[in-house]
């Protein structure tokens, strides 16, 4: 791949050039990164120790608190030790791995949550057929469906900037590789190739965004016949998947539906979907949710769970 550019490494900008805002900056995202690992370790932990695991929602939330950690670690420890380098490089090799992992992991993550309105759906919308739908094969099946559907997206991605032609200059503007910051650097004309990204990542955001956000909105209209106490309990676990879709497609959205281009607001909400919302996902799911809350409990206040582990 690269006896094809004059290129071996790329220079990433990142976040700042001022030491004390990285040195801060490192701290955040230490904050945030250690925050990430200990929320879905105990969320993991507490489904795959409780009888929540056979609930389809929670098998769900289990494999979305997997990705969330892949998904971020992709990015931030990389970001973390830039921000102490006084020159911050990536080899060739190294910043397509990157944008190919990066992009795999997060398009699992949105065939995820389109996985988990499904669910929600079929479960308020048809209650009756709900346990025969989403049996133990279906959600394997969607489980599988995700990581094609991730695998698809990144590679259509990868291949394009594996075939991209780099003669200089090699300097990213951004603290990790993505397509755009990419296609600036090529030395071709990238127009076209400009509209397949954002068919394949801006678009397809964008329209899964719109029907998940219509799918809720069924959702909604059918708990309105229900009586308080279950309309109550539909609302708090709906509430949860709202936020999270609202709070990690609209960055999404924003970052790549329009054409190649690159603005300094990029590099903030990419954080957002990134590190921010992976760091939020534990909070909005047990904050609302009495179920994970009393099996965060049951687990992790349970002494004999613990003297178990101990013998192990």
């Amino acid at each position: 791949m690269e006896d094809r550019n004059n290129v071996t490494e790329f220079i990433l900008l990142g976040l700042s050039t001022d030491k004390k805002v990285q040195i801060l900056c490192f701290l955040f995202f230490l904050f945030c990164y250690l925050a990430i690992w200990l929320g879905n370790l105990i969320i993991m932990i507490s489904i795959t120790c409780s009888q929540l695991i056979t609930q389809p929602m929670y098998f769900f939330l289990n494999c979305l608190a997997l990705s969330d950690l892949f998904y971020t670690s992709t990015v931030t420890p990389k970001l973390m030790t830039d921000l102490l380098m006084e020159k911050k490089v990536i080899s060739y090799k190294n910043c397509m791995t990157q944008l190919f992992m990066t992009h795999f992991f997060g398009g699992i993550e949105v065939f995820i949550l389109t996985g988990m309105a499904y669910d929600r759906y079929m479960a308020i919308c048809k209650p009756l057929h709900y346990a025969i739908i989403m049996n133990r094969q279906r959600r394997h099946s969607i489980l599988i469906a995700s990581g094609a559907g991730g695998l698809l997206h990144s590679l259509g991605l990868f291949l394009l900037a594996i075939a991209l032609p780099f003669c200089g200059p090699s300097e990213i503007d951004h603290y990790f590789c993505d397509v755009y910051p990419l296609l600036k650097l090529a030395c071709t004309d990238t127009h076209k190739i400009g509209f397949f990204v954002i068919a394949n990542s801006g678009l397809m955001g964008l329209v899964i965004f719109v029907v998940l956000m219509a799918s809720y909105i069924l959702i909604l209209r059918n708990v309105c016949t229900y009586s308080a106490e279950s309309l109550h309990k539909a609302l708090s676990t709906c509430s949860s998947h709202i936020t999270v879709v609202i709070l990690f497609f609209i960055p999404v959205i924003f970052v790549y539906i329009r054409p190649a281009t690159t603005l300094p607001e990029d590099k903030v909400f990419t954080l957002f979907y990134m590190i921010i919302v992976p760091m939020l996902n534990p909070l909005i799911y047990t904050l609302r949710n009495m179920e994970m809350r009393k099996s965060i409990r049951r687990v992790w206040c349970n002494k004999r769970f613990w003297e178990g582990r101990l013998m192990i």
